[in-house]
């Protein structure tokens, strides 16, 4: 099953310089990049991304935190396709708390705090990329990002892979 995901690149990754490496390793998986831009996110948008699900999740303090966050600086939005593209995309992300995640994924190589050294010092986990969660927020998240005409579909070499 082809699939749409969406891929943020929070301001901590793009204030890093991690965007080329980031986007480099989706490439390398075979996955395409259908759409791409920088934004500066305002809180009311930011609210609609981190949703009052979330709030019910984890808690509105993280919520709020994390919306805070997003405004921090730019953004980079990416959507991405290809064979089981939330899976995959979620695998080379890695755990949503870096010091869980596995060396050789985004947030192992290079995040490494932990959730309660956050609650300690009452911030939130800087953890460069936020990748939606499944298929039905992937479909919310890639239509909240992006409209229809900044979505492309073109021919890549990993194509003639996948039949």
């Amino acid at each position: 099953m082809i699939e749409r995901t969406l891929v943020l690149l929070k301001p901590d990754a793009v204030q890093r310089s991690l965007v080329g490496e980031i986007t480099a390793r989706f490439e390398r998986a075979g996955l395409k990049i259908v759409g791409m831009k920088l934004v500066w996110v305002d809180e009311t948008f930011a609210l609609k991304h981190y949703t009052e699900d979330l709030a019910k999740r984890r808690g509105e303090e993280v919520r709020k935190n994390m919306v805070k966050f997003l405004q921090e600086g730019p953004v980079v939005a990416i959507t991405l396709e290809g064979v089981e593209a939330v899976e995959i995309v979620r695998k080379i992300v890695g755990a949503t708390e870096p010091k869980a995640a596995l060396p050789g994924t985004i947030r192992g190589d290079y995040a490494h705090v932990c959730f309660s050294y956050a609650d300690q010092k009452k911030t939130i986990v800087r953890n460069l990329i936020h990748a939606s969660a499944n298929k039905e927020d992937a479909k919310y998240e890639v239509h909240l990002w992006f409209n229809e005409n900044e979505l492309h579909g073109y021919k890549t070499v990993h194509d003639v892979h996948v039949i």
